[in-house]
């Protein structure tokens, strides 16, 4: 399939075509200073409209530069993200970015304030965000990049994107009107390719089976997320590769989700390792703790143990972690590092005459921990492997 047609960014000599006035006065209105009171307000409000229709946002700080550069890049978050000390999950992700801005000489931009769900310009909110309520019942406001119907990230030169709740709506429109951005973790749209670093979660997770089947382990149970997004089918792929590559076949029943972490207990999982015969469990963590605590729950109850009755891998880091925590075998992100490689790769873009876009993979660290071990090969009553 041909790549999608990039599209040039609208110019005020646009704005004025459509508009029906002068260049001039465009410039005027869109300036908003006190020269602008000398414009009729229909021609005011019909420049206006012809900037919204086409997407355009004036850049106040960069008129004035040579080039059109200010030397600012953003950063804009799809949910809240930001810490309250530095255990917290994005706390790595915000320090790489804000480290690696001032190093290229560049001053940074948080964009994180609540707007409108009416989503792109001319499309719908995504379903499950236009309307949403908070867990109390009272609507809730989501974040949207094109709040008032421009794109409110075009102060900045260009801009670093993160969060797990993407609008994928704003992303097509971010792609269409070419603006610089990268993603912090692969993502992707229907009607065009955008620019992202992300960890590389199918060769960390093909790693963690090839340790298991390493300690003879052949009934792996894979515990995904519910939603379909790029990281958990990042997961699965790397899953089922490195099944493949220890000679161990498929059993779809080993795949399986639970839409609340709180299902995750001690008589389903006696329930797999009894019936199923699995003698390990992946996980895919959630963005809260509720998983890890039904895990360290569980551990703590006795009947089943880990690694003792069955080995367990966590499939990225818990989203908080202290010393006193359980250390649980896993794979850990560079969250940092992903952070900075999407600034460094934002400046190359802003750099180039042409942009194409760019997605990079970085590495996963294995994390030992304590909760993986060999096969038992004596076994009670249920089936269940025991020491």
């Amino acid at each position: 399939m041909a790549p999608p047609e990039r599209r040039r960014r609208t110019t005020q000599r646009d704005i004025a075509r459509r508009a029906g006035v002068s260049q001039a006065t465009v410039s005027l209105v869109i300036s908003g200073g006190a020269a602008s009171a000398q414009i009729a307000e229909p021609t005011r409000r019909a420049v206006l409209a012809a900037a919204e229709e086409l997407g355009y946002a004036a850049n106040v700080a960069a008129r004035s530069l040579k080039g059109g550069r200010n030397r600012l890049l953003g950063l804009y978050t799809f949910e809240s993200v930001f810490p309250t000390d530095q255990r917290d999950f994005y706390y790595p992700f915000l320090l790489g970015v804000e480290e690696e801005t001032a190093r290229q000489g560049y001053d940074l931009l948080l964009f994180c304030s609540g707007g409108s769900a009416s989503g792109a310009p001319g499309t719908p909110g995504a379903p499950g965000e236009a309307g949403a309520a908070s867990a109390s019942g009272a609507p809730r406001a989501e974040r949207s990049i094109y709040a008032g119907g421009t794109n409110r990230l075009k102060i900045a030169d260009g801009c670093v994107l993160l969060g797990r709740n993407v609008r994928r709506e704003e992303l097509s429109a971010l792609v269409r009107e070419d603006f610089p951005f990268v993603f912090v973790g692969r993502r992707e749209v229907d009607d065009g390719e955008l620019s992202y670093v992300a960890a590389d979660y199918v060769s960390a997770t093909a790693a963690l089976v090839a340790e298991l089947a390493g300690l003879g382990h052949r009934r792996i149970l894979y515990l995904r997320a519910p939603e379909d997004s790029e990281p958990t089918r990042d997961r699965e792929e790397g899953y089922r590769r490195g099944l493949a590559e220890a000679g161990i076949a498929v059993d779809e029943a080993l795949i399986r989700s639970l839409a609340d972490p709180a299902d995750l207990t001690v008589e389903r999982l006696e329930g797999w390792i009894d019936g199923l015969g699995i003698t390990a469990l992946l996980v895919e963590p959630t963005e809260d703790n509720r998983l890890t605590e039904a895990l360290a729950t569980m551990s703590g109850t006795e009947r089943v143990r880990f690694p003792e009755d069955c080995s367990l891998a966590l499939l990225g880091d818990p989203p908080s972690w202290t010393p006193r925590s359980r250390n649980w075998t896993r794979f850990s992100l560079p969250r940092a590092q992903m952070a900075g490689e999407a600034v460094r790769v934002l400046v190359e873009l802003l750099d180039q005459e042409t942009p194409e876009p760019r997605q990079l993979t970085v590495p996963c660290a294995f994390v030992p921990g304590d909760s993986v071990g060999p096969v038992r090969t004596v076994r009670t009553g249920g089936g269940r492997p025991r020491t």
